[in-house]
């Protein structure tokens, strides 16, 4: 399910639908097309590998497990938790947002801790590894300010949903750079443009919704966009250089 059509079903959506119908469609649909992409992004590498690697491949590490039970859990927990709203069941997404704080930050942990882990040790085939490092890191952080802003706002249900949404997308660069296209293959600037394609609904959804976008879109989303070429210009410079060479010394 790509962004651009979900945006496109969000424009046209039937005028007999009530405001809660086209709020429960507009992020059901959302979770539907990151899950689908996340599953298409990590197939080869992850939840398929057994069908599509040589069984004489290296087996994943214990770190690559674990960080893939990570931030699996959060696109699961993201899913379900849409549906419980869905279905009415606030009272079960309240609890399991508890749940939800731990699990974000031991999704930082672990996404950090896998970036300079497999950076120090050569084990990723990227060119570049310290410049590339920026990368991830980055996500990590952008993940980290929209996923507390949601915490912070969680009494306040239109903030809340919309910057859980936008800290989902945040990460989804990676499983969009693995996406068997020839095109997400040149670059960052390929993986982060076609992920960015993810904030297009969630600017169509308020325009017809409300008439404007909402200050948790626009902040989300110009942090998300801003953040990215601000990581490339970084990621090029000595300081950084420096700074992620002894980075990775510490596990080296």
């Amino acid at each position: 399910m790509k962004p651009a059509i979900v945006a496109s079903n969000i424009a046209t959506l039937p005028t007999g639908l009530s405001s809660k119908q086209r709020e429960r469609l507009f992020y059901s649909s959302m979770a539907a097309a990151v899950g689908i992409t996340v599953f298409a992004g990590f197939a080869r590498t992850y939840y398929l590998r057994p069908m599509f690697s040589p069984s004489l491949a290296p087996p994943l590490t214990p770190l690559l497990h674990l960080h893939g039970l990570v931030f699996s859990s959060w696109i699961l927990l993201f899913i379900t938790q849409t549906t419980l709203v869905a279905a009415n069941r606030t009272r079960v997404h309240r609890r399991l947002g508890i749940a939800g704080m731990v699990l974000a930050a031991l999704l930082v942990t672990v996404g950090i801790s896998t970036a300079i882990i497999r950076t120090a040790h050569g084990m990723t085939t990227i060119p570049g590894g310290l410049v590339f490092l920026v990368v991830p890191l980055g996500d990590m952080v952008v993940f980290s300010i929209l996923a507390g802003a949601a915490f912070y706002y969680r009494r306040r249900p239109d903030m809340h949903k919309r910057l859980i949404l936008l800290a989902t997308i945040a990460m989804l660069p990676a499983a969009v750079a693995r996406l068997p296209f020839a095109l997400m293959q040149t670059g960052p600037l390929a993986f982060f443009g076609f992920a960015d394609l993810f904030i297009l609904p969630c600017v169509v959804y308020d325009l017809v919704a409300f008439g404007k976008i909402h200050r948790a879109t626009l902040f989300g989303a110009l942090l998300i966009i801003a953040s990215q070429p601000l990581r490339l210009a970084i990621g090029g410079t000595q300081a950084w250089l420096d700074f992620a060479t002894w980075l990775t010394g510490l596990v080296s």
